[in-house]
């Protein structure tokens, strides 16, 4: 087990809060000279950090604590009564793990999904650079999921296995399919995933109370929130 006290972090300076307005932010990163397996990757969520594209960070605010990072404890989830319709209204979905999402075809829908979904965020508008950048970085742990209706790519999750979890990274979708819920489905499909291989959870990445856009989080019940270090759990 390394011993993370030796490892170096790098600190933003505050910017403005991309998810409540009038706050500020800062954000740690882990050293990108550091040689990070899969037990340091564990190791590191377990005290809430997260990957965005090759970096691990940490939300680390002065004055605000919102961002807390959440979990699924998979062999307690008991999916409710929407989240059951969900998964039977999309079993003609074809789901399989591809090598890459570098195509066109893979570009073309996180664009529409952006601009359709995230016109307010701080990744409109969508750029290729960017796109490779924040989901195309495999890590050796990384897995890209295609959602497939017939022949017709509808959505594409981006996970990382490991240790004992599933770290949910990033999932775009088809925005003329919002009937389906594929966002609430491919949550669904991690955690099934997960289950047929015996791991213990789906991290979901971090929950704030006061965003709207990520109450979907507070659905999957059992959820599990890291507060002061340790994981509290949210029946």
């Amino acid at each position: 087990m390394t011993d993370l006290s030796t490892i170096k972090l790098f600190a933003t300076k505050p910017h403005p809060c991309s998810y409540i307005h009038g706050e500020e932010a800062t954000t740690v990163f882990i050293d990108p000279e550091v040689d990070i397996d899969i037990d340091l990757y564990g190791q590191l969520s377990l005290l809430g950090f997260r990957r965005s594209g090759a970096h691990l960070y940490r939300p680390q605010c002065v004055k605000c604590q919102a961002c807390i990072s959440c979990r699924i404890p998979v062999a307690l989830f008991t999916p409710n009564r929407a989240q059951r319709r969900c998964w039977q209204k999309n079993q003609d979905i074809h789901i399989q793990t591809v090598s890459a999402i570098d195509t066109t075809e893979h570009y073309n829908l996180y664009a529409r999904y952006i601009e359709n979904r995230h016109p307010e965020g701080d990744m409109y508008p969508p750029t290729q650079e960017q796109y490779q950048s924040f989901l195309t970085s495999e890590w050796g742990s990384t897995q890209f999921w295609e959602f497939r209706l017939e022949d017709r790519l509808v959505g594409v999750s981006v996970c990382d296995h490991f240790n004992d979890a599933l770290s949910a990274v990033y999932t775009f979708f088809d925005p003329d399919l919002n009937e389906r819920g594929l966002g609430k489905f491919a949550v669904l499909a991690q955690i099934d995933k997960a289950k047929q291989l015996g791991l213990s959870y789906v991290y979901l990445g971090y929950w704030i109370k006061q965003c709207e856009k990520m109450n979907y989080k507070t659905q999957y019940r059992p959820l599990e929130l890291l507060i002061n270090r340790r994981w509290m759990r949210l029946n």
